[in-house]
């Protein structure tokens, strides 16, 4: 059954601007790193979603070579929206980990397979229980080398799911990364604060296989 939550909306659907930008007011509960929304020197970001982003989040922080990560939303329309402006999927925004890495000491290869095997992307607007636009799976990417990777990444996990059975389709939504407007801070690093909280993190149980860039 669809609901009004999983239907997209247009810019001129959507909640009002709001003038007042969140900003995350404490460092990275993890490794303290400062929350910010620019891309320190030598190092890269890319936006993921991946359904609820408590649990999203935690995977990537615990990658080696992944310096800071965050939360937040990506993919709509309203400025500067809250969660709760969110959750009522009248902003056009999909939950995001904001992942920021050293490709000195990670490669993007790495981080794109956890998040194809950490979820489904085959669910269209939902995550398991989690239901509505909010929730639906994406790569926002900042240069054409990330934009290759993901889209080659894409097209070999849908082989994968093929061969492994699964005739789904994949609905992640890969395009160029927008504003990434930071979520307010109690939910930043949630799991590491609150270890017995909510993490609806679950894959296919399909593997990425080896893939390359230009294919």
């Amino acid at each position: 059954m669809i609901t009004s939550k999983q239907h997209t909306i247009t810019a001129q659907e959507a909640l009002p601007d709001r003038m007042e930008q969140i900003i995350p007011t404490e460092p990275h509960a993890v490794n303290g790193s400062v929350l910010r929304a620019e891309t320190p020197v030598n190092q890269e970001q890319i936006l993921v979603g991946m359904g609820c982003f408590w649990g999203a989040e935690r995977l990537f922080w615990q990658l080696d070579g992944v310096t800071s990560t965050s939360v937040g939303y990506s993919g709509g329309f309203t400025v500067n929206p809250s969660y709760r402006d969110v959750c009522t999927a009248q902003t056009g925004h999909t939950e995001v980990v904001q992942v920021v890495y050293d490709p000195a000491k990670i490669q993007l290869e790495t981080i794109l397979t956890t998040f194809w095997q950490s979820h489904d992307p085959t669910q269209g607007m939902r995550q398991g229980n989690d239901v509505g636009t909010q929730y639906r799976s994406a790569i926002y990417y900042y240069n054409d080398a990330q934009k290759d990777a993901a889209l080659a990444s894409k097209a070999a996990y849908q082989a994968a799911l093929v061969d492994a059975g699964k005739s789904s389709e994949i609905t992640t939504e890969v395009a160029e990364a927008g504003p990434y407007y930071f979520a307010e801070t109690y939910h930043q690093q949630y799991l590491e604060k609150n270890p017995r909280g909510y993490c609806g993190i679950g894959g296919t149980g399909v593997c990425l296989p080896p893939w390359e860039r230009d294919k």
